[in-house]
């Protein structure tokens, strides 16, 4: 795989960040972009220790600018791309008294519009050779749950699965491949907030009525991932797989 090369966003910390190393340890080449500076960079530079072809770059993905231009310079430096994994995120807890348009449209642009903009950028190149892999990210509160105070996440969150599946039929004949996945309740800095998520002592509770017995880790869904952009899921288009240790269908 020492050809291949990943860009993953919001890779700073969290899944992103477990991502871009389980694609560095099966050899892809990452590209490590987030809005996150130190903390990308940190990623990229233990990628680089452990003898992966890493690098990172600024992006922030609500930029079309900033999109369209860390596309064409990967391309230009490598060709075109064979894996992009759109997980770069907002989640801010607004009740819908306060939620303003300004603030429906920043989650909508960067949750959703975001992973767009990469999947246009980076089309082109991909059908012109004629393989890709394009992984999202969504939620268990975009395929299966409301979340009060967040109603502009979920409804982004849903709009990846439409995306995804979109995205899946139109580019299918091009040889590429569209995915995505729904997290359950991960152990990230977003779950981990107090004013904004669940928080620690929610998070742990949220073990009891999980049926694994355990939150998720950013690595649970990282292995996913990388198995979603590999040839053993050659046959696996326009579909989101939950990932959540049994919840979903062990809530009764």
């Amino acid at each position: 795989m020492t050809s291949q090369t990943v860009l993953i966003t919001g890779a700073g910390i969290g899944i992103g960040k477990a991502t871009a190393l389980a694609f560095g340890r099966v050899g892809y080449r990452v590209i490590v972009t987030d809005i996150l500076k130190d903390e990308g960079r940190a990623v990229a530079e233990t990628l680089l220790g452990e003898g992966a072809s890493a690098e990172f770059l600024s992006l922030d993905v609500s930029s079309t600018k900033q999109c369209d231009a860390v596309v064409r310079d990967i391309e230009d430096r490598f060709g075109a791309l064979d894996c992009i994994v759109n997980n770069a995120g907002i989640a801010h807890k607004v009740p819908l008294d306060e939620l303003s348009d300004d603030k429906w449209d920043h989650t909508l642009d960067v949750d959703l519009k975001g992973m767009m903009r990469l999947a246009r950028a980076a089309a082109p190149k991909m059908k012109a050779r004629g393989s890709g892999s394009i992984i999202c990210l969504s939620s268990i509160m975009g395929v299966a749950y409301g979340w009060d105070s967040h109603v502009h996440y979920s409804a982004a969150k849903s709009g990846v699965v439409g995306l995804v599946r979109g995205l899946a039929v139109e580019l299918a004949t091009s040889g590429i491949r569209v995915n995505g996945v729904a997290p359950g309740y991960i152990r990230t800095a977003q779950a981990l907030s107090e004013e904004h998520s669940l928080g620690p002592a929610g998070l742990e509770a949220a073990a009891s009525f999980i049926p694994m017995g355990r939150v998720g880790e950013p690595e649970d869904i990282a292995d996913v991932i990388v198995f979603l952009a590999s040839d053993a899921a050659r046959y696996l288009t326009g579909q989101v797989i939950t990932v959540d240790g049994g919840l979903l269908v062990g809530r009764y």
